[in-house]
C-alpha cells in the first residue's frame, strides 16, 4: 500500500449560510487537461511555465459573439484589437473568422499587413500617427480613425498628394454614466466639439468621411453605456445626413467588453456579473434601430471588442517551487511564473487551481512569483488545498494582454502553444533565450573586461 502524504492538522474556519455559494467544499475540481490535454504533459514537453491558448475556445467565442450581434442587426463587422494579443497565429486565427483588424501603433499596423489584411480591412485607431503613418494608410485605402484636431489637418494636408480622398470617421468621447469618464481619446460629444469636427471634414472637401467611432471604456460591466453611447453616435450621424445629405458607411462601438474574470476588490464573481454577448448587442443595436437613422441605408456596426473573445481560451500553467510562513502565520506557496509574465495579476482574482488531485484540507493562501521583488504577488489571499514542490497549478482566463503586456524581468519569457481543434498542440511563441535579450545591446570598447 502506497504511503500517503502528510498533511498537517490545522484549524479551518467554516463558513455557514448563504455567504459561500459552494458550501462547505473547495469551489474547483483539479484542473488536470487543457482541451483533453493532459497538463503534466504539456509542461513536460514545453517547459514550465507555459502558456496555452485554445483554438477551440477562440473559435467558439467568437461565434457566439456575432450569434448577439448578427441576429440583431443586418451589418456587423468584426474588428480584431491587436493590442489584446498580437501573436500572428492569435491574429491569423481571427482573420480566418472574418475579422478586420484594429491597430493603434505603426507596428501593429505593419503586423497586419504582413500577415495579408488588405489595407481596406485595417482601422487604423490611436493618438499617434506620424505624417508618413498616416500616408501610408492612406495609399492603401485604410480607414483613419482621427484622434484629435492636429491629425485631422494634418490629413487635411496631405491629402491633395494622393490620388485618392483619406477615409476617415473620429472618435468621439462622451458622457454615457461611467465614471471617470473616458474622455481622452477623440473628440467630445456635450461640448460640441465631435459636431465641430465633422463640420471641419466636411467644409473641408478634401477628406471622405465615412464613419463614427466611440471607446466607452475598458472591461464595461453594464451594458447600458454602450446603448447611450449608439444613441450620441446615432444622433451626429442623422445631423451629418440633415445637413450634407452624406450618408456614413459605419458607426464603430469600439471595445471594452468584460470578460468573466472576477475585477479585484469585487464581492461576486466574474461568470455571476459580467454582461454577456446577447446583453451587449441588445444595447447597441436597439438603440441604432430606434434611432432617427434611414432603415434604408443602415450604416454597418462594427465591434472592436478584444479581451472578452480570447481571455476564456488562455491558460498558465505552472509548477510550485515552494512554501513557507509569513511572519504573521499567514500560508504563501511561491510559483514559478510572476506578475512579469502575468500581467493582469494586478487587475484580477485570478482562479488558481491544482493541476493533478489534491486533499480537501484547504486554507488560506498568498500566492507569490519567482521574482525578487515584493511585488510578486499573484493572489495575495486565496482559498486552496495544501500542495508541494513540484505540484503543478493552471491560472484561468490570461488569454487577453498578457502576452502583449508582459516584459522581460528578472526571467525569460516562456513557450506559448496553441491546442488545435483535433488536439494537437503548436508551439506559435518560442520561449526567449540569452542572446534574443542581448543581441541588441552593445558594449563600448573601453569597457570590455581586460584578460
Amino acid at each position: 500500500m502506497k504511503k500517503l502524504n502528510f498533511e498537517r492538522p490545522l484549524i479551518k474556519k467554516l463558513n455557514i449560510g448563504p455567504s459561500h455559494k459552494f458550501g462547505l467544499k473547495t469551489e474547483f475540481e483539479a484542473f488536470t487537461h487543457i482541451d483533453d490535454v493532459p497538463v503534466k504533459d504539456l509542461l513536460a514537453e514545453y517547459g514550465s511555465p507555459l502558456f496555452v491558448l485554445s483554438e477551440k475556445t477562440i473559435r467558439s467565442t467568437i461565434s457566439e459573439a456575432k450569434r448577439a450581434f448578427e441576429t440583431r442587426y443586418p451589418k456587423v463587422q468584426f474588428a480584431w484589437s491587436y493590442k489584446t494579443n498580437y501573436l500572428n497565429a492569435v491574429c491569423s486565427l481571427f482573420h480566418q473568422e472574418g475579422s478586420w483588424a484594429e491597430v493603434v501603433s505603426r507596428f501593429e499596423y505593419d503586423k497586419a499587413l504582413s500577415l495579408g489584411v488588405d489595407g481596406n480591412r485595417i482601422i487604423f485607431n490611436g493618438p499617434e500617427k506620424t505624417e508618413d503613418d498616416l500616408n501610408l494608410a492612406v495609399e492603401n485605402g485604410s480607414l483613419i480613425h482621427i484622434d484629435h484636431f492636429d491629425e485631422m489637418y494634418t490629413l487635411i494636408d496631405i491629402a491633395p498628394k494622393h490620388k485618392k480622398k483619406p477615409k476617415v470617421a473620429i472618435r468621439v468621447n462622451m458622457d454615457t454614466g461611467i465614471y471617470p469618464m473616458w474622455d481622452r481619446f477623440g473628440f467630445n460629444y456635450e461640448n460640441g466639439e465631435a459636431w465641430e469636427a465633422i463640420n471641419r471634414i466636411m467644409m473641408s472637401n478634401k477628406l471622405d468621411m465615412v464613419g463614427l467611432h466611440t471607446h466607452v471604456g475598458t472591461f464595461m460591466m453594464t451594458a447600458g453605456a454602450y446603448g447611450i453611447a449608439a444613441t450620441k453616435l446615432a444622433d451626429l450621424a442623422v445631423n451629418l445626413k440633415r445637413k450634407y445629405n452624406h450618408d456614413l458607411n459605419y458607426i464603430d462601438m469600439g471595445g471594452g467588453f468584460a470578460s468573466k474574470n472576477t475585477l479585484k476588490g469585487a464581492y461576486l464573481l466574474g461568470t455571476d456579473t459580467s454582461p454577456s454577448f446577447d446583453d451587449y448587442a441588445e444595447a447597441i443595436t436597439t438603440s441604432l434601430i430606434n434611432s432617427q437613422l434611414d432603415p434604408e441605408r443602415m450604416p454597418m456596426l462594427i465591434l472592436e471588442t478584444g479581451r472578452a473573445l480570447i481571455d476564456d481560451a488562455g491558460h498558465l500553467a505552472g509548477t510550485v517551487l515552494a512554501n513557507k510562513k509569513l511572519s504573521d502565520g499567514r500560508h504563501a506557496t511561491i510559483v514559478d511564473f510572476g506578475v512579469n509574465i502575468l500581467f493582469t495579476s494586478f487587475w484580477y482574482e485570478h482562479k488558481i487551481t491544482p493541476a493533478q488531485e489534491f486533499s480537501s484540507h484547504s486554507e488560506t493562501t498568498s500566492i507569490y512569483g519567482p521574482l525578487c521583488m515584493n511585488i510578486d504577488q499573484i493572489r495575495e489571499s486565496v482559498y486552496l488545498p495544501a500542495m508541494k514542490k513540484g505540484d503543478r497549478v493552471v491560472v484561468s482566463r490570461v488569454g487577453a494582454y498578457n502576452m502583449t503586456q508582459w516584459m522581460q524581468f528578472i526571467t525569460l519569457r516562456p513557450k506559448v502553444v496553441m491546442i488545435d481543434k483535433r488536439g494537437q498542440v503548436h508551439i506559435i511563441r518560442n520561449n526567449e533565450s540569452n542572446s534574443d535579450i542581448t543581441g541588441l545591446e552593445k558594449i563600448p570598447e573601453h569597457l570590455f573586461l581586460k584578460k
